[in-house]
């Protein structure tokens, strides 16, 4: 194999172990604050320790991980600062995506939003499900205004807030309302009320910042302190 060939490879291996990673992450497989060994890792993984330290890096520059000299590495607290930045960027590139919007829609794109949203209401009981599922809604809303190639940028700066969101959507109490948002603004969109459709989409995005505060008076150890705080080193028994 020559010396392209093996650095293709690592590089490959690298990106996959850091995708993975970052899936754990956002999925909160590795909820906030949890303590990352590079060993237990890499086992889990099925690889050396090298593509795990690259992948740590790259997770460090995303915010999704922090490392504490002498105290450990450790997947970040949810940053309500960063949410709203996350929200802030989210929701002025999907609002501007609804005046790209020209009519007659297309009618198999439309049909493919209500095949969404029939699926998301009936997924009201099933959390992860429905994220996947509003993913896509979101995602097909902007690929209908022509706009498909923004949303990966959009998901990619959003961490942060899809941790939040993740979040709020365990309590299931929640999703139906959101399904019901979804299905007002595509009713909007498709009579051609882009004022209304607008409105209706800055409210259901910011729905995030008040099931974040709950959740955080809840669970103040999954977010980011007001006072920084840096974690306990873990005691490891020594045997003499």
């Amino acid at each position: 194999m020559t010396t392209t060939a093996v650095e293709s490879r690592r590089i490959s291996v690298g990106q996959r172990v850091y995708e993975a990673l970052r899936r754990q992450i956002l999925s909160l497989d590795l909820p906030p604050g949890s303590a990352l060994s590079e060993n237990e890792l890499a086992a889990s993984l099925q690889v050396s320790r090298t593509p795990i330290r690259e992948a740590i890096l790259l997770l460090i520059q995303d915010g999704l991980v922090q490392v504490f000299p002498k105290i450990g590495t450790f997947v970040s607290k949810v940053d309500l600062r960063a949410v709203a930045e996350a929200e802030f960027l989210r929701e002025a590139v999907e609002v501007a995506s609804l005046r790209s919007l020209t009519y007659p829609l297309d009618e198999d794109a439309v049909r493919a939003l209500s095949v969404i949203l029939e699926q998301q209401e009936a997924a009201a009981g099933d959390a992860a499900l429905f994220f996947a599922l509003d993913e896509q809604f979101h995602e097909a809303l902007m690929a209908l205004a022509g706009h498909r190639g923004s949303w990966a940028t959009v998901s990619q700066a959003k961490a942060h807030l899809d941790r939040a969101r993740r979040l709020g959507l365990r309590m299931v109490s929640s999703l139906p309302g959101l399904a019901t948002d979804h299905r007002a603004i595509l009713d909007a969109v498709v009579t051609g009320d882009l004022d209304q459709a607008e409105s209706l989409l800055r409210q259901h995005l910011s729905v995030v910042f008040g099931e974040a505060d709950e959740i955080r008076a809840r669970s103040p150890e999954l977010f980011v302190a007001d006072v920084p705080t840096v974690p306990v080193r873990r005691l490891v028994a020594v045997w003499e």
